[in-house]
């Protein structure tokens, strides 16, 4: 079984993800994207979505109209890992990608 690389007790996460919160509590990233209106969030939460199945690491999110608030956390090490971070980044470029359209 796959078991996802834990980050570094020094991980800077405000270099890596500067726009993320970070609750290490938690352990969680947390994030709200807001977009022009519902079909550019939806774009953008199918854009996520796909990934996510590339990726095996689901967000757990919710959408209200042109928002959409996520969170990330490996459940299963309950620890923030490097599948976290990389759906996070991916996340940043896709509501770049629907932002700049």
């Amino acid at each position: 079984m796959f078991k996802p690389k834990l980050l570094p007790s020094d991980y800077d996460f405000k270099k890596s993800l500067p726009d993320w919160q970070v609750d290490l509590s938690a352990p969680e990233l947390k994030r709200v994207f807001v977009f022009k209106d519902f079909k550019s969030a939806f774009q953008f939460m199918t854009l996520c979505a796909s990934f996510a199945e590339e990726l095996d690491h689901h967000p757990d999110w919710s959408n209200a109209w042109n928002t959409v608030s996520v969170r990330l956390s490996t459940h299963s090490e309950k620890a923030l890992t490097e599948l976290d971070t990389t759906m996070a980044s991916a996340m940043d470029r896709f509501a770049l990608q629907v932002l700049g359209q």
